[in-house]
């Protein structure tokens, strides 16, 4: 007896060509999709360039070209110090949880103790606690430490909030060095710390880039913490101080839009320059 065969339908293989009409469709999601998204920075830098983007705001047309919206925010608008403190508290955020969260890292991914994994688990669920629940409870501490009003008390917040996600990303880099590479070294003669600074670190040294990066982005675009704890007008970050802009029966929206575009600008370059380095070092992690 013979077996009859079905047929099913045919399976496209990955080199048959898309129709017209679904290349134009898919054109046009695209294309959608990046007006959507680029619509808001276009209206962003023609209200801080356009000479008539002021209580009304601007057209969708700019009427002309003018620097004076940002020469008002940088000189009367006192801008540049705002600027130097978001710096300030962004540097000192990276350089502590860079340096806190590496040697956290090494700690529970190559030492044995009690509670390891409990101190895992926390890490986690200490990333689930939205940061607004957390405003009476750090304010009232950091009152009681005589530290409101201060940018040391504002980039210690910051780096609770940096840590967790910094440490636990570091151990999966941590992790994913062989044992015998750091055996070797010892083998040579290293001691613990020639070891960790001329092997570990320089394997390891992508997944700190990548948690520098969240960090800084976190200090710096931070608004609740930095409005409730700084009470002096000079010490305010980027953040805060473009809510100046903000009157109570009117807005300058040259002068928001100018304040927000200098905002942008040092994330955006601090992320061209480093974007090949973040991306291979998060896909580095999932990796290894």
């Amino acid at each position: 007896m013979s077996t009859a065969r079905t047929a099913g339908p045919a399976v496209a293989g990955p080199g048959r060509r898309t129709s017209p009409a679904r290349r134009l469709g898919l054109g046009v999601a695209v294309a959608a999709l990046l007006a959507f998204t680029l619509f808001p920075v276009y209206w962003m830098l023609s209200s801080a360039f356009d000479p008539k983007a002021g209580h009304r705001g601007s057209s969708v047309l700019p009427s002309g070209f003018t620097l004076d919206h940002f020469r008002y925010v940088l000189d009367t608008g006192d801008f540049s110090r705002y600027l130097l403190n978001s710096l300030v508290v962004g540097l000192g955020t990276v350089l502590l949880s860079g340096l806190l969260a590496l040697f956290a890292a090494v700690a529970v991914a190559r030492f044995q103790f009690r509670m390891r994994s409990k101190v895992l688990v926390m890490i986690l669920v200490v990333q689930m606690v939205p940061m607004e629940a957390l405003v009476i409870p750090l304010f009232l501490q950091m009152r009681d430490l005589k530290m409101l009003n201060s940018l040391l008390g504002l980039t210690i917040v910051y780096l609770a909030f940096s840590l967790p996600f910094a440490i636990w990303t570091l151990r999966g880099f941590v992790a994913a060095v062989p044992k015998e590479v750091e055996e070797a070294a010892y083998l040579d003669g290293c001691g613990w710390w020639r070891m960790f600074r001329s092997v570990l670190l320089p394997l390891v040294a992508p997944g700190l880039v990548a948690t520098s990066i969240f960090a800084f982005i976190v200090a710096w675009n931070e608004f609740v913490f930095a409005f409730v704890f700084m009470q002096d007008d000079g010490k305010y970050t980027a953040a805060v101080g473009l809510h100046a802009f903000f009157g109570q029966y009117s807005t300058d929206w040259g002068a928001v839009m100018a304040g927000s575009t200098l905002i942008t600008l040092p994330v955006l370059i601090f992320f061209v320059l480093v974007q090949r380095r973040l991306a291979g070092g998060l896909a580095a992690g999932a990796i290894r």
